[in-house]
């Protein structure tokens, strides 16, 4: 396990977590161990079980999370490596609103009677509660993508564990520096490391970090990745890594400046809704419909029409755009990934192009 340090930040642990002792000679950062085979003998034996860079960036990764944490090749084989555990014909309970590949993994093992997905209004903590009856697992996002909802994870784990199922929270927009699940009762979290814990667009990674009250699930998830071999790139995992000294002042700087747009959003007559969790930098924002929607992404010079997010750049997209997203997201809702760079730069790019909106559909 993780030397769990509770004296000490999360922005202080980010930075020296996962290093080599403080030694002669030692380097500062744990090297690329670049090997696919390892003398016989030890623990790791071949490069399906174990690599000393997975374990650096595991050891930070679960210390800042409070847990143990496993590395994937994406955050797609971490979902999935938990989905693939859950009973035949269980239930599985899951937000209406959530990163699409989750759901479309649900729609998949359900199309294939392998399990029950029951869809929640994930804000709805009494019918979550009573939907936890019947589950096997509890599939949380706080918050959902791209609505953006906050779910009560301790009322809801609470009542998850007292009818026997697993809690799963997905904290990829929320940062173990603003959100730790594990402490509120989550069994399991998952990430995409893709996202603000690499947080430079270059990386593919996953991850998942297991309570430390689920010694024989982390063996099991352990196992699993071995035999599965959806292990993660040695020099991924380096990237990710590094990445992540800097998770603080990246989330940091990125916030400020999504709390910073927001006044300015609410007020633009170019959008109708600002929807904001109260943290982080995910902004989605409202407009009249599919047409205005696509326009203002086709409008900005510095922000950028990309579907991923967490990246030091601003990025948006029209989540409609893809077939598979909830009929219940509006159609001019765009997901707005706010990034570090001046503020007042991206408010300049971004009203421009809203003031265009504005233009082009009044009569």
């Amino acid at each position: 396990m993780a030397d769990l340090s509770p004296s000490l930040s999360p922005a202080t642990v980010a930075v020296t977590a996962g290093r080599p002792p403080h030694e002669p000679d030692q380097p500062l950062n744990v090297p690329i161990s670049m090997a696919s085979t390892f003398v016989a003998g030890g623990d790791r034996e071949y490069g399906r079980y174990g690599n000393p860079t997975w374990s650096a960036f595991e050891d930070a990764l679960g210390e800042l999370e409070g847990g143990r944490c496993l590395a994937y090749s994406s955050g797609m084989a971490a979902v999935t490596t938990i989905l693939d555990l859950v009973g035949h014909a269980a239930t599985v309970v899951a937000p209406r609103h959530a990163y699409q590949g989750s759901i479309m993994s649900l729609a998949d093992l359900e199309a294939r009677g392998r399990i029950t997905a029951h869809l929640v209004d994930i804000e709805d903590t009494a019918a979550v509660v009573a939907a936890c009856q019947d589950a096997a697992l509890v599939w949380l996002e706080s918050p959902t993508n791209p609505a953006l909802e906050l779910a009560d994870i301790e009322t809801i784990a609470a009542a998850a564990h007292e009818a026997g199922a697993y809690v799963v929270v997905d904290n990829t927009f929320a940062t173990p520096l603003l959100q730790q699940p594990i402490s509120l009762g989550a069994d399991l979290v998952v990430h995409s490391a893709t996202k603000y814990l690499s947080g430079h667009s270059d990386v593919l990674l996953g991850a998942l970090v297991v309570a430390p009250d689920q010694a024989e699930l982390y063996d099991v998830l352990l196992n699993r990745r071995s035999l599965t071999g959806s292990t993660p790139g040695t020099f991924e995992t380096w990237l990710a890594l590094r990445g992540m000294r800097t998770l603080h002042l990246r989330v940091e700087r990125a916030q400020a400046n999504a709390q910073a747009l927001l006044p300015r959003l609410e007020q633009h007559p170019a959008v109708s809704e600002v929807r904001y969790p109260g943290f982080g930098a995910i902004v989605s924002i409202v407009v009249a419909g599919e047409l205005a929607a696509d326009l203002l992404v086709r409008k900005t010079t510095l922000w950028v029409h990309a579907t991923s997010l967490g990246g030091v750049e601003s990025t948006f997209e029209r989540r409609r755009r893809w077939k598979t997203e909830a009929k219940t997201i509006p159609e001019g809702l765009v997901r707005m990934s706010v990034g570090i760079e001046d503020v007042e730069d991206l408010w300049a790019d971004l009203s421009t192009a809203l003031d265009q909106v504005t233009t082009e559909r009044t009569p």
